[in-house]
């Protein structure tokens, strides 16, 4: 396929500047996150999910829909590629408190590399940063959704790490390794099919805003704003399929 990223950067009304560069990356991840969810809703519809950029596109772009890490970072390597970024996708293991780290090919980031320095960019990941992380060892960098730390971990891993009141978590382990998009296909099936996996417990849809987070999970409506939560639950499908159009613009006939 010829990829569209006027469409693309329509979709995520993103305007101005595309010169490859740290500060269009950093306006383009923000945009993303604030315009396309992260969803698994076709999962609990028995749609499918292959690997694919032209079916992510038309998803997430002509659809209007959301997705997980395998399409919002698919996607978003492609158009990083195409606007002239250096960039490269890398395979990484969440980190769970009951289970430790996952399998490889766990959740598919990406690293951009600019002039000498090298930025983890994710905008597949649900709550996490605004803007990429510069992978230097270490550092506490402040980002709008919170305070980071990457740092060297056992056999050739890196850590990424949210810092709270002192009390460093875990998010995700990788390797600065590039991988090609056919690699996470046996973890993308994994996803959509094992009950062992999070993503085929319950739907979920969330999406930040500049104050908060929307995140419908299970028949759970829960509204974040600045330190207020409101909690809301969804009696039935017309009630769920109300908030997916107000919330997300979202349609069910879209997401099966």
């Amino acid at each position: 396929m010829k990829f569209k990223n006027e469409k693309y950067l329509k979709r995520i009304k993103y305007s101005g500047n595309i010169e490859p560069n740290l500060n269009t990356l950093k306006r383009l991840q923000r945009h993303h996150l604030l315009n396309v969810p992260f969803e698994n809703l076709d999962i609990h519809n028995s749609i499918p999910i292959e690997l694919s950029i032209e079916k992510f596109f038309n998803k997430v772009i002509n659809e209007n829909r959301g997705g997980f890490c395998y399409e919002l970072n698919g996607l978003f390597y492609e158009l990083l590629k195409d606007l002239g970024f250096d960039v490269k996708m890398v395979s990484a293991r969440v980190f769970d408190q009951n289970k430790g780290y996952g399998k490889e090919y766990d959740h598919l980031a990406i690293i951009v590399k600019i002039n000498a320095d090298e930025y983890l960019t994710d905008v597949g990941f649900g709550e996490f940063t605004f803007e990429p992380l510069k992978l230097e060892m270490g550092t506490i960098q402040n980002d709008e959704r919170g305070d980071y730390k990457i740092s060297k971990y056992e056999n050739g891993y890196l850590r990424v790490s949210k810092i709270e009141n002192d009390k460093k978590t875990p998010e995700y382990i990788f390797k600065n390794k590039k991988r090609k998009l056919k690699e996470f296909d046996e973890m993308c099936n994994y996803h959509q099919t094992s009950p062992n996996s999070h993503f085929t417990s319950k739907r979920l849809i969330s999406i930040p805003t500049d104050d908060g987070r929307i995140t419908i999970t299970g028949n759970k409506l829960k509204i974040k704003e600045f330190e207020l939560t409101t909690e809301i639950v969804l009696e039935n499908e017309t009630e769920f399929e109300k908030e997916l159009w107000n919330k997300f613009r979202i349609k069910k006939d879209s997401s099966g």
